[in-house]
């Protein structure tokens, strides 16, 4: 049987057996911290480092990665959002990964359980000038985590968005661990890591990870990544069609983040990814994850 416990505005997730464990700062965008699938563990706190620098799982809302100096136009409005890599100058993963979720429902059987998750977003900031709600249901069985994300418009005005998702994972070894994926189109990067061209895609479609200092991000051709470690394989999956990989390396053995996004760098200038969500509509997106 499964459990949903709450302690320090966290839920904590696991079964009888103690195979399966979970868990999901609300207070943190709803981002999950730990996860142990199979008795496996896949994603675990990654400190020393700080949530406020690593955005270890965050959901990345109303865009994915970065925005040049923070600015961008729209319908012949020029907008800012808060420059928070200040060292580049760039705003930084969204906006939501800060905030704090509200439960609104949990579920669990004998094989599986689930938590929806939402927070509603009334005031209308200077660099994002809308109103929206974000939604989002973990659901965990034994070798599988699904995480869907609804986010539905608020505001009388279409805006723009991409959505991105920011998991670390775990290998024993990550120097005899493989990344595997379709993609013939790389994205090129400033040294502000701000896309500025695409190009044919270099790299081989299974990647040794030895020695890989990565902070890159391909077009997939697939929606199926790849994650092969001495301990287990691990597929990540997303239901969005035109959907990229973003990979980085932190400053920590043993970890990568692997991260699925909807756009690219600077997407709100070089629409790459972009999409546009009109008044009362709703943008609906699974990612999973599966232990093979």
């Amino acid at each position: 049987m499964y459990s949903i416990k709450h302690s320090h505005s966290a839920l904590e997730i696991e079964n009888s057996s103690k195979t399966i464990f979970a868990k999901i700062c609300l207070n943190d965008g709803a981002s999950l911290q730990e996860l142990k699938l199979f008795g496996q563990t896949l994603i675990k706190n990654l400190g020393p480092l700080e949530y406020k620098n690593t955005y270890a799982s965050s959901i990345l809302f109303p865009f994915a990665n970065r925005i040049k100096d923070g600015t961008y136009t729209y319908n012949n409005e020029t907008y800012k959002f808060p420059v928070n890599e200040v060292p580049n100058n760039n705003a930084l993963h969204g906006l939501v990964f800060d905030k704090t979720f509200d439960v609104i429902d949990e579920t669990t059987t004998e094989n599986s359980a689930s938590v929806k998750l939402l927070y509603k977003e009334d005031k209308k900031s200077e660099g994002f000038p809308f109103t929206y709600s974000i939604q989002l249901e973990y659901r965990i069985t034994e070798t599988t985590l699904d995480l869907n994300v609804e986010v539905k418009n608020t505001d009388s005005e279409t805006f723009p968005f991409t959505l991105g998702w920011h998991p670390y994972f775990l290998s024993s070894n990550l120097s005899e661990s493989l990344l595997s994926f379709e993609s013939t189109k790389k994205m090129v990067f400033s040294e502000r890591m701000i896309t500025t061209e695409t190009t044919n895609n270099p790299d081989p479609s299974e990647m040794l990870l030895k020695d890989k200092q990565l902070d890159d991000c391909w077009e997939l051709d697939k929606t199926e990544v790849e994650f092969a470690t001495p301990n287990y394989n691990l597929s990540i999956n997303s239901s969005e069609e035109n959907c990229f990989l973003q990979a980085y390396t932190p400053p920590l053995v043993n970890v990568i983040a692997i991260e699925p996004t909807t756009g690219v760098s600077d997407s709100f200038n070089n629409k790459i990814g972009l999409k546009t969500l009109a008044p009362n509509a709703t943008y609906q997106l699974d990612w999973s994850l599966k232990l093979n």
